[in-house]
């Protein structure tokens, strides 16, 4: 495939696959923010923040799409003067050609998303981690009724299209063998029986199976493709159920307990930051922990609440702090910190998505927040 061939809109794909819109919080502003779906990508440049100097670090690289964590444009503007950071970014990435993508809430809410890298850098297992707070009414089921001939062909579409994953299972259908009845009218082709108007009455499958409720488009349509009726008799429900591959936070563990002190040297290490504020020591070691890349204080009680040994997140304030009540230990690294992992994270997601053309790590720090 060469470079001509890529628009952005099959880069922005790719990441939409991973972390879909749907799934941003209502106040967020994820998405193309600058740019066409329509040009060809040049190379991609991964970064936290599109500020002015990434712009000129994408241009001054032949990158004309900057793949960023966090929304450059977030309220309205009301002038494109200049006169602010996001004024300034803005503009230089209008005038030289530069799409800018933001993947921000969608990232935090997905299981391989920033709490996922956050997890990968410090050593957390894979196996047994999950969603620390998961989100509910993210479900829906599906239910048709397929003659027996064409069962299989219809699973194979909607499972296709995002239906019948449950945790670490897929292609999760329950099916059950009954009767179908139906008259159909002198103008009707029907696929069994004939358009005489007279009762009919035929061996269907029932097929039932959930999916996020972000994929039911997707869904429905496959079932419409692959479907051999000239109606489709389908009803979509959504569930109460919680989605345990959607939320916020993530819980994981350490193959064995670390010494607590130690714990904290490896958070200083992983996420390069100069000072941790944390909590008195809740115990010798740890081993569950809790992580939310960002702003997590909204999760403390959560995480209190499932046993955690360390709750390590970001911009945690006085007296959130006293909300550990001595039962965590909360550990604050800082917001940057905490979640640079992510430009290493989606650098390695496009890489392996698209060889044929750059896609760079920006090395500009953007963080700015300063030590002394």
């Amino acid at each position: 495939m060469s470079i001509e061939a890529t628009p952005i809109a099959q880069v922005v794909q790719c990441l939409e696959q991973l972390a879909s819109p749907a799934l941003q919080e209502g106040y967020d502003n994820a998405g193309l923010i600058t740019g066409q779906f329509s040009w060809a990508v040049t190379g991609v440049l991964c970064s936290l923040d599109a500020t002015e100097a990434v712009v000129e670090e994408a241009i001054n690289k032949g990158c004309n799409l900057i793949v960023a964590h966090h929304p450059i444009l977030f309220g309205a503007v009301k002038k494109l003067s200049g006169n602010s950071y996001v004024e300034k970014a803005l503009v230089k990435a209008i005038k030289n050609d530069v799409a800018l993508y933001a993947i921000h809430t969608n990232l935090d809410n997905v299981m391989l998303g920033v709490n996922h890298y956050m997890a990968n850098a410090l050593g957390l297992q894979q196996q047994g981690r999950r969603v620390l707070q998961p989100k509910p009414h993210g479900l829906q089921k599906l239910t048709t009724y397929v003659p027996p001939t064409h069962t299989q062909r219809v699973k194979d579409a909607i499972f296709s299209a995002g239906a019948g994953a449950l945790g670490q299972y897929t292609n999760c259908s329950f099916e059950v063998s009954g009767t179908g009845n139906f008259r159909p009218s002198h103008q009707a082709q029907p696929f069994i029986g004939e358009p005489n108007g007279q009762q009919q009455s035929v061996a269907e499958v029932r097929i039932e199976c959930v999916f996020p409720a972000q994929k039911q488009h997707a869904v429905v349509a496959a079932l419409h493709a692959a479907h051999p009726y000239q109606t489709v008799a389908y009803d979509v429900v959504g569930l109460q159920n919680t989605n345990q591959e959607v939320g916020s936070g993530l819980l994981g563990q350490f193959e064995h307990p670390v010494p607590v002190g130690d714990f904290l040297k490896l958070l200083k290490h992983t996420f390069a930051t100069p000072v941790i504020k944390h909590t008195a020591f809740c115990g010798p070691t740890v081993q569950q922990v809790a992580l939310c890349g960002g702003a997590g204080s909204f999760l403390i009680k959560q995480a209190v609440a499932v046993g955690v040994d360390a709750f390590v997140t970001a911009d945690l304030k006085y007296h959130e702090f006293f909300d550990a009540n001595g039962k965590t230990l909360l550990a604050d690294v800082g917001h940057f910190e905490s979640e640079q992992h992510t430009i290493t994270g989606l650098t390695a997601h496009l890489q392996a998505n698209f060889p044929t053309f750059a896609i760079l790590k920006s090395e500009v720090v953007t963080n700015p927040v300063q030590y002394f």
